[in-house]
């Protein structure tokens, strides 16, 4: 721990920052991998639930900052993709 005092709360508070932009990645991962699940289980209104919920989570980690626009983007376009597999 540094000796600085400002230096100390600096790091607390990136610490914490970091804990919430975890938190945002795993949620957008762990809807990403029930995506792919309804997909693959032909389950059509579980996959439309599971992509509107991921491109939600999506928008709001990129509004955030915790991840970039362009990896927002990206995964976004992934998610329809998979999305569109099923009507295919």
């Amino acid at each position: 721990m540094a000796n600085i005092k400002s230096q100390q709360k600096r790091i607390l508070r990136a610490e914490r920052e970091r804990d919430e932009n975890r938190r945002y990645t795993s949620a957008i991962k762990t809807y990403f991998r029930r995506l792919e699940a309804a997909v693959e289980g032909g389950n059509a209104d579980q996959a439309d639930e599971d992509h509107k919920v991921l491109v939600s989570k999506i928008d709001k980690a990129v509004k955030r900052g915790a991840i970039h626009r362009n990896n927002g983007a990206r995964k976004k376009a992934r998610a329809a993709r998979t999305r569109s597999k099923l009507t295919a």
